[in-house]
């Protein structure tokens, strides 16, 4: 991120404060408070890649949504989403990727109580090489163990998974592959963990990188839900199944200038429509059942 971008977020912020919280009072009173939802991926201090963000900024980003929303999970999400009625700000926190480093990030939310959904890429995890696009970069940050990861859902994080090598689903053809990254990789972790895998997160997250196979797989699959990340907001009434977040790794103005909702910017996001398509006719996935 260049250096100035934080302090011309924090300008743009603070000059539309006052638009920003009337219209989150007026949606307050109507029952249509939206369910903001965050995506951070890295939290460290070595300013490694534009998806980390220092322990300091998590934080200071955390204590602020504590005082100024409600911070729910995403059962809860799904909940008053479904009910058409939502009368209070509301935030679900989420990671995606599983790296060690996030263990003092993740610590400081167990000792907050507040929920999170650690979305695993498996992989990385079962076995235990670094992810593909650090490599590339030079990287070779350590992914979760299983234990530690096991260690975090017993605490109380929920799991969610995240594909099996983290690729591009839009650009999976293969209905064998399609099955292997979204729903194979989910029993695989699940296994090792020996707990649920509830939730899914399409990798990258844009409107580029998702696709309506991936959609009726993951409900096929039995997901209670699944995310993208392209930056869109949950309002009451919508379809609780496709969970709309945004990236906000970085300085903390990043979460805050997303949560405290832009009126001026939030319609212009459109949101991926995928149950008014029919997915593509697929051959049976040989041995899916097995």
């Amino acid at each position: 991120m260049h250096p100035l971008k934080p302090l011309l977020i924090q300008l743009y912020y603070g000059g539309t404060y006052p638009y920003r919280r009337r219209w989150q009072r007026q949606a307050v009173r109507a029952g249509r408070a939206p369910v903001v939802v965050p995506v951070f991926h890295r939290i460290a201090d070595d300013a490694a890649n534009d998806w980390t963000t220092p322990l300091a900024d998590f934080r200071a980003a955390v204590l602020w949504l504590k005082r100024h929303f409600d911070l729910i999970s995403l059962a809860e999400t799904q909940r008053r989403v479904r009910s058409g009625r939502n009368d209070r700000p509301s935030v679900s926190l989420t990671f995606d990727d599983g790296y060690a480093d996030n263990a003092a990030a993740l610590e400081l939310l167990l000792e907050l109580e507040v929920p999170c959904t650690y979305f695993v890429t498996t992989q990385p995890v079962i076995e235990r090489a670094p992810f593909e696009h650090d490599r590339q970069m030079g990287n070779q940050f350590a992914a979760n163990t299983v234990e530690e990861l096991r260690g975090l859902a017993q605490a109380g994080i929920e799991i969610g998974a995240h594909t099996r090598t983290h690729c591009d689903l839009a650009r999976v053809d293969d209905p064998e592959r399609l099955y292997d990254e979204l729903v194979a990789a989910r029993d695989d972790l699940q296994q090792a963990l020996d707990t649920p895998i509830r939730y899914f997160a399409f990798p990258f997250g844009l409107h580029e990188n998702l696709s309506v196979a991936g959609f009726h797989a993951a409900r096929e699959a039995g997901y209670a839900g699944a995310c993208s990340a392209y930056g869109g907001y949950n309002f009451p009434g919508d379809d609780a199944f496709h969970i709309q977040r945004r990236c906000v790794d970085g300085p903390a103005i990043c979460l805050k200038n997303w949560a405290v909702i832009d009126p001026l910017r939030y319609g212009r996001t459109a949101r991926f429509e995928y149950q008014t398509q029919s997915p593509p006719r697929q051959p049976a996935v040989v041995g899916a059942c097995e």
